[in-house]
């Protein structure tokens, strides 16, 4: 069994700013790339930031200048660093998660049951 569990949403108010963190426990050889998305009511699910295979951090046109994407390598744990935040931030945060679980098959992604991120004053 993998894990995917994120943490730190909650309610900020317009301009503030909160951490999300996302960390991965169970059963696996590797985490490859990690990222965060998003899905707002009534909307698709979107991108916010990713790691890239070259590894850098892609970021969603609603995040850039304003999000910031941290790993911790040793712990398996990726963080969402979120200021000004907006009401059309408001959404549920999901990580994801690239994961192998046995050599010689492919890795697979993982999402976590996500964390609510409300903006509201």
């Amino acid at each position: 069994q993998v894990q995917v569990v994120e943490s730190g949403g909650g309610l900020v108010q317009p301009g503030g700013s909160l951490i999300l963190s996302c960390a991965i426990s169970g059963d696996f050889l590797r985490v490859y790339g990690m990222g965060w998305y998003r899905q707002a009511p009534g909307k698709q699910r979107e991108l916010v930031a990713t790691e890239t295979s070259g590894g850098s951090i892609n970021y969603g046109d609603s995040s850039k200048g304003r999000f910031s994407f941290s790993r911790n390598n040793d712990k398996n744990i990726v963080y969402l660093r979120m200021n000004s935040l907006e009401p059309e931030d408001t959404a549920v945060y999901y990580c994801k998660a690239n994961i192998r679980r046995q050599w010689g098959r492919d890795p697979n992604d993982y999402w976590g049951q996500g964390t609510q991120v409300t903006v509201s004053s």
